[in-house]
């Protein structure tokens, strides 16, 4: 049982550590990531593929290969991430290139999501998403 407790004592150390060398995010880096989000999401709503797949990096682009292609996962596995009722921004943290943004969003059927974005800097300084991943919060809006 001491084993234990030592061993989720030093996990939750080490999580507290790590959670210290995330940076506070500039105003202006902050302002550019809700930028490119908030254009990402209305290229969704406005059903232009290209547009969506032009925020994402390089990589992620590789990797899906084109717009439609992107956009068909997105439609079918993120469906509040392709139309959210209404979305709210928390508070970003930069750990070196990456920039994490949460974003809550609520589904047309008014459940609660969580959206992790991460963000890379690129060479011109701008940023491209380059994940997101979501879960489901406790609660609904009525």
């Amino acid at each position: 049982m001491r084993r234990w407790i030592r061993t989720l004592s030093l996990v939750l150390a080490l999580l507290g550590a790590a959670h210290a060398f995330a940076a506070d995010v500039p105003e202006a880096d902050a302002k550019s990531v809700r930028a490119v989000i908030q254009a990402q999401l209305a290229a969704f709503a406005a059903d232009d593929a290209k547009r969506a797949f032009s925020y994402a990096t390089p990589q992620l682009r590789d990797m899906f290969g084109n717009a439609e292609t992107f956009f068909a996962m997105v439609r079918s596995g993120y469906p509040v991430v392709y139309r959210p009722a209404s979305v709210a921004f928390l508070k970003p943290e930069i750990d070196g290139e990456v920039l994490t943004q949460g974003v809550h969003m609520t589904d047309a059927h008014g459940v609660l999501w969580l959206a992790l974005y991460q963000l890379e800097r690129q060479r011109d300084k701008s940023w491209r998403i380059s994940a997101c991943q979501i879960v489901e919060a406790a609660g609904s809006v009525t």
